[in-house]
């Protein structure tokens, strides 16, 4: 069984005019002018989206209240579940850290799927209400912000990095969050944004802002401040110790390129390349690329339209992957906390760090992609 015909719609990448074909089963729709893909269809998809967001759901509150890490060194065990982490972060004075950890991987998460669950049921059972365009509006704003994978990711590296020290267990809450992270993922693969967007809307999306002067100025003077804020910080953020180890009383102090090495130097080589590049060569790559996007665009340089739109979607994909350093702070400052004997702290750059991967993230969305393909028209006459 195909998808049904869609209507006529406005590409949101680069303001084409497409009409949607009827798709059949694992068929996508792509935007003949940019080659972003606008839909895809899949068999029964609304009840398999429904399916495992409520599946994760139940896999979230599951992963809360038991067991979720053990660390076991020199005679000495500390046990940790998630809200328990979040308050060694608390009570070691880093607020902030433990804010951002539980907002990206459990608040944020929680509310994109509570959300999935609202509007798929009711995609199922009842016809389009104004409310529930509402929180569409809403699971998509939050939806970039939700990071429990990379949070999954952070944990297995923080388990790799410290294997060598201690021992470690692994508790029902780490099955669960494992759980979670799968189900919403496997939603999310399965949710199609656009087909939700027009049964909202009834075919007729709404208007997408018009490109004009003052919007272009306002889009290119943002993302050049946002580029130069991030720039700042990639300073502080590679420079500054990340974290520091106290060990028998001595303190020693990482770096993000020091905790690089000393991977690669212990053998953990695709882990030290995880974090080289989604820590160091990523944000770079993302600053470099925005920043010639962004100068283009404003002296009208745009030569090859669909290689750079091509690159600005992957850089707005790949960006969040850089708070993997970030959560193996968090999970190492956490766990392993047995005193004098070996205790881990947040350093400086943490912070710095996960400023510089929430403004890069903001610069890519300040960035208004349809002005790439509005400034090639210009050049074409």
């Amino acid at each position: 069984m195909s998808a049904p015909l869609v209507r006529h719609m406005i590409c949101s990448q680069c303001d084409a005019s497409v009409s949607i074909p009827s798709l059949q089963n694992k068929q996508r729709a792509v935007c003949p002018r940019c080659g972003y893909t606008l839909s895809i269809y899949h068999r029964n998809d609304i009840a398999l989206a429904l399916s495992l967001a409520i599946s994760a759901l139940i896999f979230l509150v599951l992963a809360l209240p038991f067991n979720f890490l053990t660390f076991r060194a020199n005679g000495q065990q500390n046990s940790i579940d998630l809200p328990g982490g979040l308050n060694v972060l608390i009570e070691q004075d880093y607020v902030s850290l433990a804010l951002i950890t539980a907002l990206a991987t459990l608040v944020l998460p929680g509310l994109v799927l509570l959300g999935l669950v609202v509007l798929l049921s009711a995609r199922l059972t009842t016809s389009p209400q104004r409310w529930m365009k509402t929180v569409f509006s809403w699971i998509s704003m939050l939806m970039p912000w939700s990071m429990a994978e990379i949070f999954l990711l952070g944990i297995l590296v923080s388990l790799i990095k410290i294997t060598s020290m201690a021992d470690i267990a692994v508790g029902m809450s780490f099955y669960a969050f494992v759980g979670f992270t799968v189900s919403m993922s496997a939603a999310l693969f399965y949710y199609d944004e656009i087909r939700l967007k027009l049964w909202l809307y009834a075919g007729d999306l709404p208007p997408v802002k018009p490109l004009s002067r003052q919007h272009n100025n306002l889009s290119i003077q943002r993302t050049w401040a946002l580029l130069f804020t991030a720039l700042l910080l990639y300073i502080p953020a590679n420079t500054l110790p990340i974290m520091s180890t106290e060990l028998l009383g001595s303190a020693e102090k990482n770096t993000i390129m020091g905790g690089v090495i000393s991977l690669w130097q212990s053998g953990s080589y695709p882990i030290a390349m995880v974090i080289f590049f989604a820590s160091i060569v990523i944000p770079a790559f993302k600053l470099v690329v925005l920043a010639r996007l962004n100068y283009a665009v404003q002296s009208s340089e745009l030569t090859q339209p669909k290689r750079q739109a091509r690159y600005y979607r992957f850089i707005e994909l790949i960006g969040r992957w850089s708070m993997i350093d970030v959560f193996v702070v968090a999970i190492l400052v956490a766990l392993i906390q047995l005193g004098s004997t070996l205790s881990i702290h947040p350093g400086p750059a943490a912070l710095a760090f996960c400023a510089l991967v929430f403004i890069t993230m903001l610069a890519a969305m300040t960035f208004d992609s349809r002005l790439i393909w509005q400034q090639r028209e210009k050049s074409d006459l």
